[in-house]
């Protein structure tokens, strides 16, 4: 060490910070056995800076600590490390600990050795994943500085690396999942964490969108739709009841506005999209968003509002189907005098049984909005035979048995997946499982699991409401019938698990209720 570099010592300590920003600091962590190195490494140090923030210094004076220091702060940004410690290659295994048994790829390790020939450099570098290799005596003040702000820049740069790739798998997962429910906030989610990856962005990255004037006020609804960081849990949430009010004055000057808003260490970019839709994406950073910073951010949300867009439509255009599918079941039963919530109910009651027989939930969500066209063969029945309250005589009977292969040919003939398991569960429905039922007498699992399931809801939510030629049934009598099918009308397995989780399906029953409806 020349005189240039001579240091003084200052007092020993296991965590020390330094720098501009000590709350959010770099974690450096020096390991070696002779506490003077500690309090060099540290006084040449002092003060420094990376990306507006600085260092916070623990400690450890044996490989030993150095696991466990390791193993609590998986977030050290460099390691200082010396070889010879309590045992000869002490440092080299704390390496490999690192390395293989934590999988930690993005802590930088900067091996210092005091005797070169003990840890062959070209070997060790090769063998323990080492960053740096320094001799103890060519580690000056200025080379210290040097190795440390590179390796934060590589530190940096591989958790930048890491978060692109979990962003982008989000955008994946959301595209390959674009029927679920929450695909909108993921792909939003996925992308906003892409941008702040790619721009170092340490502080708020969110994405408000204005939904419109809500039907019990005047005031426009706004959410929280992705965000990154500690904002993550106001994902959801109104932005100004949570957010700051500097941010959040930003963010309602740019919708009332409708023009983006831009300072050196933030940017609100305004969205506005084919819908009708509003939205703000708001990005602040510590250091000075320059000219294609924010031309970065205005590209990448342009194109995931057009994403976002056609996700919208899309789950619109399902949406409507869905309706479609619920007005027919409605009318058909309103003609048959029965209750419109009755279809409703039969398809939550679908869902509740699939899922915990383990259906898939895609396969639940088919058969969720197949249920409600279960009875839409009753459109051939003659009025005068559905709203009979008497007895049917044989040739009435067949006619009324005739809904079922009615319903299943009106709609058979399409391709789509809700309308086929419609049409399956239509010719199904009055299949009984031990044969006796029509309108082909099939039995057990011949009987597809769809109308199995839709035949035990129809039944359960009939016997407890009015009809024309019944008086609804007490939720005991119910049970008790349901019982005496079990292995006769009814699949014994799907009966258990209706029976055994029975409060879910009163609960739905509940929520969805008519006047005819008995009280339970």
């Amino acid at each position: 060490m020349n005189d240039n570099d001579a240091l003084a010592f200052q007092e020993e300590t296991d965590t020390t910070r330094t720098g501009e920003r000590s709350g959010d600091a770099w974690k450096i962590l020096i390991v070696d056995d002779d506490s003077e190195v500690h309090a060099v490494t540290k006084l040449a140090l002092d003060g420094f800076s990376f990306a507006g923030r600085g260092l916070e210094f623990l400690c450890a004076y044996s490989g030993e600590q150095a696991r466990g220091i390791t193993r609590d702060y998986p977030d050290i940004a460099v390691m200082l490390l010396d070889v010879v410690m309590e045992e000869d290659n002490a440092g080299l295994a704390v390496a490999r600990y690192v390395r293989e048994e934590l999988g930690n790829p993005f802590v930088r390790i900067i091996l210092r050795t005091g005797q070169p020939g003990q840890a062959p450099e070209r070997q060790v570098v090769q063998d323990y994943d080492i960053n740096d290799y320094k001799e103890k005596t060519e580690l000056t003040a200025q080379k210290l500085f040097t190795s440390i702000y590179t390796a934060l820049g590589t530190y940096r740069a591989l958790l930048s690396l890491d978060q692109n790739r979990r962003g982008l798998i989000k955008v994946i997962n959301a595209s390959a999942t674009i029927l679920e429910q929450r695909s909108l906030e993921q792909l939003a989610q996925g992308t906003l964490e892409q941008v702040a990856a790619l721009l170092y962005l340490e502080q708020d990255v969110l994405y408000v969108r204005n939904l419109g004037v809500s039907s019990d006020s005047r005031e426009n609804r706004q959410v929280i739709l992705a965000a990154t960081g500690e904002d993550k849990q106001y994902i959801g949430q109104d932005p100004r009841g949570v957010l700051s009010e500097d941010v959040n004055q930003r963010i309602q000057r740019v919708l009332r506005e409708k023009r983006n808003l831009q300072e050196e260490n933030y940017f609100a970019g305004y969205l506005s999209t084919r819908t009708g839709t509003d939205a703000v994406i708001y990005v602040a950073s510590e250091s000075t968003l320059t000219i294609p910073d924010q031309g970065l951010i205005e590209l990448f949300f342009r194109n995931v509002t057009i994403g976002l867009e056609n996700l919208q439509l899309r789950q619109d255009i399902e949406a409507t189907q869905k309706d479609i599918l619920y007005i027919l079941g409605d009318a058909v039963e309103t003609r048959s005098g029965e209750t419109a919530h009755h279809v409703h109910r039969v398809a939550e009651y679908a869902r509740e049984l699939a899922l915990l027989a383990g259906m898939e939930q895609q396969q639940a969500e088919i058969l969720y909005s197949a249920a409600p066209l279960h009875d839409i063969g009753k459109i051939g029945v003659p009025d005068s035979i559905l709203n009979n309250p008497g007895h049917l005589d044989e040739q009435e009977w067949e006619l009324m048995k005739s809904h079922a292969l009615h319903g299943a040919r009106i709609l058979g003939s399409s391709k789509r997946p809700i309308l086929q398991a419609a049409s399956i569960i239509a010719e199904q429905h009055h299949e009984n499982w031990d044969g006796t039922g029509y309108p082909a007498g099939r039995s057990g699992e011949q009987i597809h699991i769809f109308g199995r399931i839709v035949a035990l809801g129809d039944v359960f939510d009939a016997l407890g409401s009015d009809r024309c030629y019944k008086l609804p049934w007490e939720l005991n009598r119910v049970i008790g019938y349901l019982r005496e099918q079990r292995g006769r009308k009814f699949d014994p397995v799907l009966l258990d698990l209706f029976i055994d989780n029975l409060q879910r399906f009163i609960e739905i029953r509940n929520r969805l209720p008519d006047r005819e409806l008995a009280a339970w």
